[in-house]
């Protein structure tokens, strides 16, 4: 009997397992050249199914020197453009029907084409063998979060719960590249076999499988420095009673106009809140959709999971689109792309429930600085959910305001703010605002500053004036002041043996310290460039000072300090663009107070 297997029943390990079962005897293996470079391909991308077919043609000689076999190499390689066409099954067919042999496959799509064109095809379908069988699974008890083998060292595994786990040695046994490689062959068998179980991810020497509910991650060199495997299962599932959540927030999760990240660090529970979410919205009748790549959310069958169409989520969130869900859970957002993606579809009215990283709640936020406008963030996330160790520890929400950012005072420097809010205590914990070029992350500590600080620095300043005919700076800090006067002014501000500046605190019932206010100062302005003007901010201490723009030691500019404690210029002004062209090249620029 002459047999000529496609790729599809080597990298499976069919055929040699009907050898060795006796159901093929004595027969002519004839292998196609091209099947041999389509293996010897993948094997140089890295890729596991390259790697197991080779070991199979191997396992195929040995069999063939136990006489069990004959094997035989026919046909010539593939040139490149028929690789890159995808011409290898083709080439396998006409092998077929030039020697006259029968086509084994265990691809559909190969085994009608063979019977369309009058060959003799022998399908093998998938065997679903018991998920017991597999060596992966011993590692494995109902503790086990994640099993980590990796070679020449000790196998290990995160036993418990998020949060609460232990890491634990499995064997005293180091693990040797041959027992990694018949486990990961064992594994890509059975993935291929199984309906449930898929390879998501292959790449040069990466390999992503979800092995039913078991996500496995496979690195090999160049990759990784050495052969690796590492499983993960989620051991607990939860319901949204679970998680204790009041009426306010169950609320807003089933509003379809609201945009939600859940949001944590890795293991901390995010995707198991995310699945316990999508289920409460089905129970309420809502059409529920996912988004992940992986698909290892462990969602009723109902719920539909969608993978990158064409290794591309962009594509994937067009058809979502069109069947037009009430709900989509995207779980694992993190890169640009995936962030555009997310605004996309919010902002096309769909209920959007992300998954991302973050160590803190509001580094969610900051997440989506720079990938969405900021203008336009509270309309696509306005509620963050941080999860740790498998509980809500901080639910934010987003408002968007016009208003002068927290710690300023002057009226012209109001602007959209974005206020990120405790959810339940609706205090204000962290205002987001373009200040100049930059994008401000401000944390809000404390109680607002006290409204009458000011006017006490005033009263202050004019108490001093009334000993001292001179321009005096001051600033209050709790119990204390600085009094910033000329040097000239000190001996007769302080008086003889200090009882000037003790009748000033005193009347003013405060503790004063007095230090010397340099006539020259040369000060490194912060400049903010707005849409017409240049603002070189000072300080309010200077108001109403005469002085001088030095770019490189040359003085091109001479004037008053105006009394919000700035100089302004217009940036279409020669003295605008010299300016311009100073912060482009790195120049030094000060503002010199005479």
């Amino acid at each position: 009997m002459k047999i000529v297997p496609d790729t599809s029943v080597i990298i499976d390990g069919r055929i040699t397992e009907l050898i060795r079962n006796g159901k093929i005897e004595k027969a002519d293996i004839i292998i196609p050249m091209a099947v041999l470079a389509e293996l010897e391909h993948q094997a140089n991308m890295g890729k596991e199914t390259g790697m197991n077919g080779l070991n199979e043609i191997v396992e195929l000689q040995n069999l063939s020197k136990e006489g069990k076999i004959y094997i035989h190499f026919h046909g010539k390689y593939p040139t490149k453009e028929e690789i890159e066409y995808n011409r290898i099954d083709a080439i396998i067919r006409d092998v077929a029907e030039e020697i006259g042999a029968t086509l084994f496959t265990s691809d559909k799509i190969q085994a009608q084409t063979a019977k369309a064109k009058g060959l003799n095809v022998v399908y093998i379908p998938p065997l679903y063998e018991e998920q017991k069988e597999l060596k992966i699974l011993q590692y494995f008890d109902d503790e086990t979060m994640s099993v980590h083998l990796r070679q020449d060292c000790k196998p290990y595994a995160k036993k418990g719960k998020p949060g609460n786990f232990r890491v634990v040695e499995l064997s005293d046994e180091k693990l040797t590249e041959k027992e990694l490689s018949e486990i990961t062959h064992q594994i890509i068998e059975y993935a291929k076999r199984d309906p449930d179980s898929f390879i998501e991810i292959e790449r040069k020497g990466a390999t992503v499988i979800q092995l039913r509910n078991m996500r496995i991650a496979i690195a090999r060199q160049p990759f990784s420095d050495k052969f690796e495997i590492t499983a993960t299962r989620p051991i607990v599932k939860l319901s949204i009673d679970d998680y204790n959540l009041d009426e306010e927030l169950k609320e807003r999760l089933k509003n379809y106009h609201r945009g939600i990240l859940v949001s944590g660090p890795p293991g901390s529970g995010k995707s198991t809140f995310a699945q316990a979410v999508a289920e409460y919205l089905y129970s309420l009748g809502a059409i529920v959709k996912t988004m992940e790549s992986p698909r290892d959310l462990q969602v009723r069958d109902e719920i539909t999971q969608y993978a990158p169409l064409e290794k591309n989520m962009e594509l994937t969130a067009d058809i979502l689109l069109l069947v037009r869900p009430d709900f989509v859970v995207f779980d694992e957002v993190r890169r640009s792309k995936d962030f555009k993606i997310f605004a996309d579809m919010r902002l096309a009215g769909v209920g959007l429930i992300g998954v991302t990283h973050a160590n803190r709640a509001i580094d969610a936020i900051q997440r989506l600085i720079g990938r969405v406008e900021l203008g336009m963030i509270p309309q696509v996330v306005d509620t963050v959910i941080h999860i740790v160790g498998g509980e809500i520890k901080e639910v934010l929400e987003l408002d968007f305001t016009v208003k002068i950012p927290h710690g300023m005072e002057e009226a012209d420097l109001a602007r959209p703010v974005i206020v990120v809010r405790d959810f339940h205590t609706k205090r204000a914990l962290y205002e987001i605002y373009s200040y100049g070029e930059q994008v401000i992350v401000m944390p809000i500590r404390g109680e607002e500053k006290n409204p009458l600080k000011k006017l006490a620095e005033k009263q202050l300043k004019y108490i001093i004036e009334k000993y001292v005919d001179a321009d005096a700076k001051v600033e209050i800090n709790g119990n204390t002041a600085v009094v910033y006067v000329e040097e000239e002014h000190i001996p007769h501000l302080i008086g003889r043996g200090g009882k000037t500046i003790a009748s000033i605190e005193k009347e003013a019932g405060i503790k004063i310290s007095v230090q010397p206010l340099l006539k020259k100062a040369e000060i490194i302005p912060n400049i903010v460039k707005k849409k017409k003007d240049l603002v070189l901010k000072i300080g309010k201490a200077y108001a109403g000072k005469d002085a001088e723009i030095v770019i490189d030691g040359e003085i091109i500019f001479s004037g008053s300090i105006s009394s919000q404690g700035d100089i302004k210029i217009k940036r279409s002004s020669p003295l605008g663009k010299k300016i311009m062209d100073a912060i482009a090249s790195n120049a030094n620029l000060v503002v010199r107070i005479k």
